[in-house]
């Protein structure tokens, strides 16, 4: 009796693009040593995510998962939406009032 148990990776990260239909572009950043100055510095990589929903907005933070290949690009899919990105109003005033 074994359980179905998935063993893709997985990763968290930032939404920095959803032009796409149901394809969003998610960062996600890693801590790593300098080779020479054994400092820690921030890596990035973008993953080309699948979102079937269309339900992430740009600076949501996801969960991804890895699956089979969904194009040239695609090798994720969005598991969960962790969090969802303030909506900030503009303030300012239109040209032409005040």
């Amino acid at each position: 009796m074994e359980e179905n148990v998935s063993r893709g990776k997985t990763r968290v990260g930032i939404v920095v693009s959803d032009k796409m239909q149901k394809t969003v572009v998610v960062r996600v950043d890693r801590m790593a040593q300098h080779p020479l100055y054994d400092k820690p510095v921030i890596r990035a990589k973008k993953y080309m995510a699948h979102d079937e929903e269309n339900v992430c907005g740009k600076g949501d933070k996801v969960l991804i998962k890895e699956c089979r290949p969904l194009s040239r690009h695609k090798r994720w899919t969005v598991t969960e939406v962790i969090e969802k990105a303030p909506v900030l109003l503009d303030e300012q005033p239109v040209r032409g009032e005040a």
